[in-house]
């Protein structure tokens, strides 16, 4: 478990992150034509998870704009964003935002990924969402970055992940 705030509201995950070295949990999540997606679908690729509770929040949608426009440049990398939103709404915030570097996934048909990857927010506001979390994983899974966003109103360390994700 993990604690971390919502505006200064105390509320903690289900879990903590996977570490630095450890390999990447399996998932499947849901994209936005209705496909079951996992790791595998990603197979050697580097990937950035960018783990947000709703892409209708404006820190959600402030990260996956600067990383659509900072990583999607970064080859063989591929940006990943998680969240709670439908398929259809990710998709269509995506689409709006002229975004094509990110991938929009969701977690309609489980809490599965946000479980084994730590981040079901299990008390406060947000319980039974995702908190915010950038993890860098390598072309073979291999978790190279992990950051739990302590406040989840605020940003996650971009510097960092793209660092991670460009060695």
């Amino acid at each position: 478990m993990a604690n971390i705030t919502l505006k200064g509201i105390p509320c903690h995950t289900i879990a903590e992150l996977p570490p630095v070295g450890s390999q990447a949990p399996d998932f499947k999540l849901v994209d936005g034509d209705l496909h079951d997606v996992s790791l595998a679908t990603y197979k050697g690729k580097k990937k950035i998870l960018n783990i947000v509770p709703s892409l209708d929040t404006p820190v959600c949608a402030t990260s996956t704009r600067k990383f659509n426009e900072r990583a999607g440049a970064l080859p063989g990398t591929v940006v990943l964003v998680v969240s709670a939103d439908l398929p259809f709404a990710a998709k269509r915030f995506c689409s709006t935002e002229g975004l094509k570097n990110v991938v929009p996934l969701s977690l309609m048909r489980s809490r599965d990924f946000a479980k084994s990857y730590g981040v079901l927010i299990t008390d406060g506001p947000l319980q039974g969402i995702t908190a915010r979390a950038v993890l860098v994983l390598d072309p073979n899974d291999k978790v190279v970055h992990a950051q739990l966003v302590p406040e989840i109103a605020q940003e996650p360390d971009y510097e960092a992940a793209l660092a991670a994700a460009s060695r």
